[in-house]
């Protein structure tokens, strides 16, 4: 499907979910994840998928020189707003429109590969994690943010939706449809680290993301409860039995720094 495309037709709902209480939880935890497991102090960084340009901000703001890619021209003249109202920032940032399918970078290679929220909207997560592992230079990671196929039908249980829940949790639903209002299909942790082992990358610690917070609709936390959540999630984030159930599996990978020999 060609969904990354359609999004625009989402966009104005996509930037009112990364905003809200739910969304920040999101890009929070993805990103102190991420920040922690860049190879350099000052990494160059490909952001695929990037949106309004949320996580490109962050990793800019954080020092790194970020290429954000989206072949959405919505969303990507949103970021370029964002990024315009930030001169700080806009020295280390470039944009491109590009989808997964047509990157043009060539030789290049990055410190780190982005790809958050994007697997889900795919017919399959082998191809593009093939086309994205190709662009991670030695020593970099690459990473992944998709829905969580393992607990697909948890959400809906937990919000009355139990007719649903059981549907999806009798069947092992692959997808279902989520907060845009587009159905989106999930891949497991295992599967993802077993994708980017097959390219030479050793999995790190995956995390699961929104696990006690996803079913909100309306969660509106003062400052004081936001802090107090985001910690309990960020603590149940790489244990089990916790991370099984969170809405979204972030796995990350790190490329060997051996040149791989062709046989």
């Amino acid at each position: 499907m060609d969904a990354l495309t359609d999004f625009a037709t989402v966009g104005s709902a996509y930037s009112a979910h990364s905003v809200s209480a739910r969304g920040r939880l999101r890009h929070d935890l993805v990103a102190r994840r991420l920040l922690a497991e860049l190879p350099t102090a000052h990494a160059r960084v490909l952001d695929v998928g990037c949106g309004d340009g949320e996580m490109t901000l962050r990793l800019a703001a954080a020092g790194h020189r970020v290429t954000g890619v989206d072949p959405s021209a919505e969303m990507l003249g949103a970021a370029a707003r964002r990024v315009g109202a930030r001169p700080d920032l806009a020295p280390r940032i470039r944009l491109l429109e590009a989808g997964i399918d047509g990157l043009p970078f060539g030789r290049e290679r990055f410190d780190a590969v982005c790809c958050h929220g994007v697997l889900m909207y795919l017919d399959d997560a082998a191809g593009a994690i093939a086309r994205l592992a190709g662009l991670v230079a030695r020593g970099g990671v690459l990473s992944i943010l998709t829905k969580n196929r393992a607990a697909i039908g948890f959400r809906e249980a937990l919000r009355g939706e139990y007719r649903e829940a059981r549907d999806l949790m009798e069947h092992g639903a692959a997808a279902s449809v989520g907060n845009l209002g587009l159905e989106t299909r999930g891949d497991t942790a295992e599967a993802l680290d077993e994708l980017t082992a097959g390219h030479g990358f050793a999995p790190l610690p995956w995390q699961g993301v929104r696990i006690f917070h996803d079913h909100h609709v309306d969660w509106a936390p003062g400052p004081e409860e936001y802090a107090q959540a985001l910690q309990t999630e960020w603590a149940a984030s790489t244990r089990d039995p916790y991370r099984q159930l969170g809405r979204l599996v972030h796995t990350l990978a790190r490329r060997g720094t051996e040149r791989r020999r062709t046989p």
